[in-house]
C-alpha cells in the first residue's frame, strides 16, 4: 500500500518524494483526459436546470438494437431528476430493462404500463419513484407486453392510448395538488409496432441515440421515413430534436468519420455531448441504478449529465 506521508531522502533531509500526479504534464494522453474532465466538470458545477414552460415528452428511440437507447433514457432522466426537476419514465420494452435500472419491480405480478395500454388502469396506479432518486418515476414493463402488439390491434383508438393515458395522469397530478411533470421519456423497444407508434403519438420529441459504428447510419434513414409516416398520419407535432452519439472510442477512426457524418447531415439536431464506450455505464444496471447513482464521478456519468443539461438548456422545438 502506498505511504502518503512525506519520506526522508537518502541524504537524511526532509525533502518530500515528488507526487505522481505532480509529474504528470500535458504531454501525456491520460493528463490532457484528466485535465479534460476537470475542465468539463468544473463548467458544470452549480450550475441549475431550468424548468420548461410545459411537460416536454421524449419517445426514446431506434430500431437498430444494442445503441444505448434504454442506457440513454434512464440516465438522461436521472440526470435531470438529480437537478430537482420532476421526470417519469415509461418502459414500454417488453426486456423491462428501464425498469431494472432504476430499481423498480417489474414482475408478471407487477401492475404495469400493459395494464394502463390494455385494461385502461390510471397510470397513477402502475408509476413507482425510483429507489435512488424519489422524484424520478417509472411506469414499469413486464413481460405480458410482449403480447400487447397483438392485442392493441382490436382495441378502439389503439394508437391513442399512451396518450390519453399521460393525459389522464397529468390532471390527476393537478387535482391531488402534485407538480407537473417536467419530462417524460419514453423507452421504446427496436421495432416499428404499435407499442413504438403509441410513443409516437404521446410525445413531442424524439430523441435517437446513434451508437458510433458503422451499421449506425443503416437504419436511420428507415427510421426517418417512419417518423414521417406518423407525422402525417397521426401527430403532426411531432419533431426529431435531438441525436446523441453513444459508444464513442476515441481510440478509432471510425468513431470520428461516423460522428463527423451524422453532425453534417444533422447539425441542429446532434449534442454536443458525446458518451464514451464505458465499463460503469454498463455495470450500473446489474446493480439497478443507473451510472449517475453509482459512481458519479465516471466519465459516462459526466457525459449523460452534459447531454441532459444541453437537452434542458435547448429552446423547446
Amino acid at each position: 500500500m502506498l505511504n502518503a506521508r512525506p519520506q526522508a531522502s537518502k541524504d537524511g533531509s526532509d525533502k518530500a518524494a515528488p507526487n505522481v500526479i505532480d509529474s504528470l504534464d500535458d504531454s501525456t494522453p491520460l493528463a490532457r483526459e484528466l485535465a479534460s474532465e476537470n475542465k468539463r466538470r468544473e463548467k458544470l458545477a452549480g450550475r441549475s436546470l431550468p424548468r420548461p414552460d410545459e411537460t416536454r415528452v421524449f419517445t426514446v428511440s431506434n430500431q437498430k438494437g444494442g445503441v444505448g437507447k434504454t442506457t440513454t433514457t434512464v440516465n438522461i432522466a436521472a440526470a435531470l431528476a438529480g437537478a430537482g426537476l420532476n421526470v417519469l419514465v415509461v418502459d414500454i420494452d417488453p426486456q423491462g430493462n428501464a425498469s431494472t435500472a432504476l430499481g423498480v419491480e417489474h414482475h408478471a405480478e407487477v401492475t404495469s404500463i400493459y395494464d394502463v395500454l390494455i385494461n385502461d388502469v390510471p397510470m397513477s396506479e402502475v408509476v413507482s419513484p425510483s429507489a435512488d432518486i424519489p422524484s424520478l418515476l417509472c411506469a414499469p414493463a413486464t413481460i405480458h407486453l410482449a403480447g400487447a402488439e397483438i392485442e392493441l390491434v382490436s382495441l378502439v383508438a389503439r394508437e391513442q392510448r399512451l396518450r390519453r393515458a399521460l393525459d389522464v395522469y397529468a390532471k390527476d397530478r393537478d387535482k391531488s395538488g402534485q407538480e407537473r411533470l417536467d419530462y417524460i421519456f419514453v423507452d421504446c423497444p427496436p421495432s416499428l409496432g404499435l407499442l413504438t407508434v403509441n410513443a409516437f403519438v404521446a410525445a413531442g420529441e424524439v430523441l435517437i441515440p446513434i451508437q458510433c459504428e458503422y451499421y449506425a447510419l443503416e437504419g436511420l434513414s428507415q427510421l426517418l421515413k417512419n417518423i414521417e409516416m406518423i407525422q402525417k398520419h397521426l401527430n403532426a407535432d411531432l419533431v426529431v430534436s435531438t441525436i446523441l452519439l453513444t459508444m464513442y472510442d476515441g481510440r478509432t477512426n471510425l468513431a470520428a468519420q461516423v460522428a463527423s457524418e451524422v453532425r453534417e447531415h444533422f447539425p441542429e439536431q446532434v449534442l454536443g455531448a458525446v458518451v464514451p464506450r464505458s465499463v460503469r455505464i454498463s455495470e450500473a444496471p446489474s446493480y439497478q441504478q443507473t451510472v449517475m447513482t453509482y459512481d458519479p464521478s465516471s466519465s459516462g456519468a459526466l457525459s449523460y449529465l452534459e447531454a441532459a443539461t444541453e437537452i434542458a438548456e435547448r429552446k423547446t422545438p
